[in-house]
C-alpha cells in the first residue's frame, strides 16, 4: 500500500477535496465512528473515475460511501481511502417521464423534483435521508415502495474506474439487495422511469407520508434508519417489541422508545455499544420467536 503516492496524486489533481484522519462520526447520520486514514470527496464523474484508477494503481484499500445514512463506522475507523459521493455527482435532468440522475443526489431533492414535474413513483423516498447511489445499492424502500422498481438503467464504475451500464434485470433487485452489493462496483448515475400525475396530488401524498414519518419515527436522535431487515412473514419492530426490548440500552445506544425498529444514539454512543445492543436484540428475539434478525445497516471499519 502506497498512501504517499495517492496523497501526491490528490495534492496535484484534487487539492482541497481530501482530508487525512477524517472523523467519520461527522459523515454519518449515526454520529459515531473512528477516523478514516484518508477521505476524498470528488465532485465530478471524471474525478471519481481518475481517483478510482489511482487508488487501484497505488494498491490502497477502498471504501465508498454516500450520504452516510445507512452506515455504522466502527470505533477504530477505516483503513485506506474512503471515497465520499454524497456531496458530489449532483446532476438531475427530466425528459418526459424519465429522470436521469447522478448518484450523489439526495432522495429528498429527487422526490421533490419529480413532484414539481408531475411525475409519480418517488413519494415513498421523500423522507429517506440518503442519496440515490446508496438507495440503489441496497434497493431502499419505505411505505410499500422500492427504488429498484423505478430503475431503467444504472451506470457503474469498477474499482479500476472502468464504466458500464446495467439494465434493471442485470441489477438483480431484491429486498434490500442489488448485484452491486456483490460486485463492489460504484454507482455513478441511473435512469428512472416514472408515471404522470397531478403535481398537487403527488405533493399531498408526500405530505401525508411526512406526517406519518414524523409521528412514528425517532427523528430527534441520530440513527441509521431501520436497523434490521424485515424477516419473511414478520416485522422486525414487532418482534423486538414483543421481546420486551422497547427502550433497551447499552450505554448511550438504545432501542427507540418511539419505534423499536430503530436503534438511536442518545448522545455519546460508541459503535461498540451499538453492536452489543444489536447482538443482544438478535439473541433475545431469536429466543422469543425463533427468528434471526439480519442487520439492514451497513457496517464498515475496524473494532
Amino acid at each position: 500500500m502506497t498512501m504517499s503516492g495517492l496523497l501526491s496524486f490528490l495534492e496535484e489533481h484534487l487539492p482541497g477535496k481530501f482530508q487525512i484522519n477524517a472523523p467519520m462520526e461527522q459523515y454519518t447520520t449515526f454520529r459515531v465512528g473512528g477516523p478514516a486514514d484518508l477521505l476524498v470527496a470528488p465532485e465530478t464523474r471524471e474525478e471519481v473515475c481518475s481517483l478510482l484508477q489511482e487508488i487501484h494503481h497505488q494498491n490502497v484499500p477502498l471504501t465508498v460511501i454516500g450520504n452516510g445514512s445507512n452506515l455504522l463506522v466502527l470505533d477504530k475507523g477505516v483503513r485506506g481511502c474512503v471515497v465520499k459521493l454524497g456531496r458530489s455527482l449532483k446532476k438531475l435532468a427530466i425528459e418526459g417521464t424519465t429522470i436521469r440522475v447522478e448518484a450523489g443526489v439526495l432522495l429528498s431533492r429527487l422526490a421533490s423534483a419529480a413532484a414539481e414535474g408531475g411525475l409519480s413513483g418517488l413519494e415513498f423516498a421523500s423522507g429517506i435521508p440518503g442519496s440515490l447511489g446508496g438507495a440503489i445499492l441496497m434497493n431502499a424502500g419505505a411505505y410499500g415502495g422500492e427504488i429498484g422498481t423505478l430503475v431503467r438503467t444504472v451506470t457503474v464504475a469498477d474499482t479500476q474506474g472502468r464504466c458500464r451500464t446495467l439494465d434493471r434485470e442485470e441489477m438483480d433487485f431484491r429486498y434490500r439487495h442489488s448485484v452491486v452489493m456483490e460486485t463492489g462496483d460504484i454507482i455513478l448515475d441511473a435512469t428512472l422511469e416514472l408515471t404522470r400525475d397531478d403535481p398537487e396530488a403527488i405533493r399531498q401524498r408526500i405530505n401525508d407520508l411526512t406526517q406519518k414519518r414524523v409521528s412514528k419515527q425517532p427523528l430527534n436522535f441520530p440513527s441509521a434508519g431501520s436497523t434490521f431487515k424485515r424477516p419473511p412473514g414478520y416485522f422486525a419492530a414487532a418482534l423486538i417489541d414483543q421481546a420486551g426490548l422497547r427502550g433497551y440500552r447499552v450505554g448511550d445506544a438504545q432501542v427507540s422508545e418511539k419505534h423499536t425498529g430503530f436503534v438511536v444514539n442518545r448522545g455519546h454512543a460508541t459503535a461498540t455499544e451499538i453492536l452489543q445492543l444489536m447482538d443482544d436484540v438478535k439473541e433475545r428475539v431469536h429466543a422469543m420467536s425463533g427468528v434471526w434478525l439480519e442487520p439492514e445497516v451497513r457496517i464498515i471499519g475496524e473494532k
